[in-house]
């Protein structure tokens, strides 16, 4: 089933509302600094990680993946990321520190 069926069954004014919302969202975007969006990113590939860290076990190599994710913003981004760069370095910390915790255990 491809999705250009689901959309050839809904009518043009459904069409049309579904196009007005995601203009409005747009222009809400446009509204917020770029530093404030990247940063929620950043945070939720940090709650990715930690997520994966707190299974039992651990999925490592999940979380190994959303924290080199983090770490490549973070990292790569530094102050350009605003107000809460130092924020997001030391959340980076933790969360590296965390994923060695739990990778050294037997």
């Amino acid at each position: 089933m491809s999705g250009d069926s689901d959309q050839s069954s809904a009518g043009p004014d459904e069409l049309a509302g579904i196009e007005a919302a995601m203009s409005e969202a747009r222009a809400r975007l446009l509204e917020v600094p770029a530093d404030v969006v990247v940063t929620n990113h950043v945070m939720g590939l940090y709650e990715l990680a930690a997520i994966h860290l707190s299974t039992d076990p651990p999925n490592l190599e999940d979380a190994s993946l959303a924290i080199d994710a983090v770490g490549c913003l973070v990292e790569g981004l530094g102050d350009r990321l605003g107000d809460e760069a130092a924020t997001m370095r030391d959340a980076l910390a933790n969360i590296r520190m965390a994923y060695v915790s739990l990778a050294q255990r037997p």
